[in-house]
C-alpha cells in the first residue's frame, strides 16, 4: 500500500457539534462532516443532550466523511488504520447495561442543578471546597462528572433501581461512545481514559485510578465505573453495524487534552481553545502543581500504557463562543455566529460597555456560581455594535484572567517561546477564525497571539494519538517543530499598557458586579 493510502480517522464529540475527520499519513484533513444536535434547557441554569441523538450524530458523521473523501479518490475503505475519540468533558450519562438505553438525558458540562449538593458537600466535609484538590485536583463544583453522578443518584428513580439490580453504567461522553461503537448490549467495552477520568472528581491523579476514598465519602459504588486506560492504546474494535467494522478505536482524549496533542504543546507551553467555552492548559510535565490562584489541577496526556504522564494547570471559562450563539439565537442580533465581526467593526472601541457572560455563574479563577450575566457601562449612545464588541472581548478578559493566574502558579504564561523570546499564545477552536477576536485577544494580553492553519486541533489530537497507538506516526514526529509553524497567522498587541491597565481594571469592576446575583426574582 502507497504511503499516501494511510488515514486515520477522528471522532470529535462537541458540546453543540459532532464532527468525523479523516487524516492522511501527513495529517493532513481529507473528508469531514459535522452536524449540529439539539441542546435541551428544562429549566433555568440545567442543560442536557439526548444520549441517542449524540449516538446517531456520530454515525451520520463518519458515514458521510468517508463518502466524501472517497468521492475525493481517496481509497479509505482499505487504507483506514485507526480512529481517535475526543469529547466534550465531565458530560455526565447513564445508562442500562441490559437495554443499552440512558436512564435520564445527558447532563452537559455547564449545567448548574448540583449547586445545592455543592452547598451541602463544602458543609459537610472537613475541607469545604477543597476538600477533595490533593487527590484529584479539582475543587467541588457543579463542573465535575462526580456531583452530577451524585444527582443522578438522588433523583431519578430508574437510576436507583438500575444500581440496586447492577443494571446501571455511570460514564462521560466518550465511554457512551466507546461502549456502544465496540457493541452496546453485546460486550461493548466499558471504558474511559486518563483525561476524562481526571474530569469527574474520583480519580487520583497520582495512582491514575478511581480513589476508594473519594468513592466512599460520596457514596458512589466503583462497580458502575469504567476501567481506566490510557490516551493511546488499542481499546478495541468497532462493532459491526457501524460505518467501519473491524477498524480499531486506539486513541481517546477529553476535548481539551486533544487540542494539547494537537498543538504539540510540550513541557511549560500551554494552548487556548476558544469553543462554546474557552479552556487553557498548561503543560507542566511530570509535575503536578496545585493552584493556588483558582485554576484546576488536571491530566495533560499519557500516551500510551507505560508512558509517563504529563500533567497541567487549567483555567476553565463556561462561556465564550456560547455568548455569540446566544446573541444569535435569542437576541436575534446577528443571523450567523460569523457576522459578529463585521458587526463589532463598525465601532472602535465597546463606548465604555462591558460584559460578563456569567449565564450560569463564572469558572476560573472567580468559582462563583452565585454569579450571573450583566452588561454594564450602557447609554444612549451605546448601539448592537458595541454590545457585540463587548461579548468578543469578554472572551478575551476571561483568558487574560487565567493566564494571569497561571503565571502566579507556574511563574509562566503559559506560552510558546518563538522569535528571540517573544511571547506567544497558542491558540485553536473554531472562534480563532474571527480575526478581530484574535486581535482583541493579542491587545489586552499585551503578547501576540499565533494561530495555526488547521483550527480543529482538538480532532487532530484525537487522530495524533490514534495513530501513535498503531505505528502511522511516532511520538518525535507529532511533536517536531519541525514545518509545523510555518502556516501561521501572528497577532500583535496594539494597545499601549495605560490603556491595556484601565481596560482590565474595569473588566475587573464588571466581575465584581456579577456576584450574588443567583437569587434574583423572575
Amino acid at each position: 500500500m502507497a504511503k499516501d493510502d494511510v488515514f486515520v480517522g477522528s471522532i470529535d464529540q462537541g458540546t453543540t457539534s459532532t464532527r468525523f475527520i479523516i487524516y492522511d499519513r501527513s495529517a493532513r484533513p481529507v473528508g469531514s462532516h459535522q452536524v449540529e444536535f439539539t441542546q435541551f434547557y428544562p429549566e433555568a441554569g440545567w442543560v442536557e443532550h439526548d444520549p441517542m441523538e449524540i449516538l446517531e450524530s456520530v454515525r451520520v458523521c463518519i458515514a458521510k466523511a468517508i463518502d466524501k473523501a472517497t468521492a475525493d479518490g481517496h481509497n479509505v475503505d482499505s487504507g483506514l488504520k485507526a480512529i481517535g475519540v475526543t469529547n466534550q468533558r465531565e458530560t455526565t450519562l447513564i445508562w442500562s447495561k441490559s437495554t443499552g438505553l440512558p436512564l435520564h438525558n445527558a447532563i452537559v458540562w455547564m449545567d448548574v442543578r448540583t449547586s445545592s449538593i455543592c452547598r451541602r458537600l463544602e458543609k459537610d466535609l472537613p475541607g469545604g471546597r477543597t476538600h477533595f484538590v490533593e487527590t484529584c485536583g479539582l475543587p467541588v463544583s457543579t463542573f465535575f462528572s462526580a456531583t452530577k453522578l451524585l444527582w443522578l443518584m438522588e433523583n431519578v428513580d430508574a437510576v436507583q433501581q438500575a444500581i440496586k439490580t447492577g443494571d446501571a453504567l455511570f460514564g462521560t461522553v466518550d465511554t457512551w461512545l466507546i461502549w456502544n461503537l465496540t457493541g452496546g448490549v453485546k460486550n461493548g467495552l466499558h471504558v474511559t481514559d486518563v483525561t476524562n477520568a481526571s474530569r469527574t472528581m474520583l480519580m487520583n491523579l497520582k495512582t491514575l485510578d478511581w480513589d476508594e476514598l473519594t468513592l466512599k465519602t460520596l457514596g458512589i459504588p466503583i462497580e458502575i465505573l469504567p476501567k481506566i486506560v490510557s490516551n493511546a492504546e488499542i481499546i478495541g474494535n468497532i462493532a459491526t453495524g457501524w460505518p467501519i467494522p473491524g477498524i480499531p478505536i486506539s486513541g481517546c482524549l477529553g476535548d481539551q487534552h486533544a487540542a494539547m496533542v494537537g498543538q504539540a504543546c510540550r513541557k511549560g507551553e500551554a494552548k487556548s481553545t476558544y469553543g462554546t467555552g474557552a479552556f487553557i492548559l498548561l503543560n507542566t510535565g511530570g509535575e503536578i502543581i496545585q493552584s493556588k490562584h483558582g485554576l484546576l489541577t488536571t491530566l495533560a496526556f499519557k500516551l500510551g500504557p507505560g508512558a509517563l504522564p504529563n500533567y497541567a494547570l487549567e483555567g476553565s471559562i463556561a462561556i465564550a463562543g456560547a455568548a455569540v450563539q446566544w446573541l444569535r439565537d435569542s437576541l436575534g442580533i446577528i443571523r450567523t455566529a460569523s457576522e459578529i465581526e463585521d458587526l463589532a467593526l463598525q465601532v472602535d472601541s465597546t463606548g465604555g460597555v462591558y460584559f460578563v457572560p456569567a449565564f450560569n455563574g463564572l469558572f476560573a479563577p472567580w468559582w462563583r456560581d452565585d454569579a450571573r450575566g450583566v452588561c454594564i457601562g450602557i447609554t444612549r449612545f451605546t448601539n448592537k455594535s458595541h454590545i457585540a464588541r463587548a461579548v468578543l472581548e469578554s472572551m478575551c478578559f476571561q483568558v487574560k484572567d487565567v493566564l494571569d493566574s497561571m503565571q502566579k502558579d507556574a511563574g509562566v504564561k503559559g506560552e510558546g517561546k518563538r522569535e528571540q523570546g517573544e511571547f506567544l499564545l497558542r491558540v485553536d477552536g473554531g472562534a480563532t477564525v474571527n480575526n478581530l477576536l484574535m486581535q482583541i485577544q493579542a491587545d489586552l494580553l499585551g503578547n501576540a497571539v499565533i494561530r495555526p492553519a488547521d483550527i480543529e486541533t482538538t480532532a487532530l489530537g484525537a487522530a495524533y494519538a490514534a495513530g501513535l497507538a498503531v505505528g502511522v506516526w511516532k511520538e518525535d514526529e507529532i511533536f517536531s517543530s519541525d514545518g509545523k509553524d510555518k502556516k501561521f497567522a501572528v497577532f500583535r498587541p496594539t494597545f499601549d499598557e495605560g490603556l491595556r491597565k484601565k481596560k482590565a481594571d474595569s473588566w475587573c469592576k464588571a466581575v465584581s458586579r456579577a456576584f450574588d446575583l443567583a437569587d434574583l426574582s423572575l
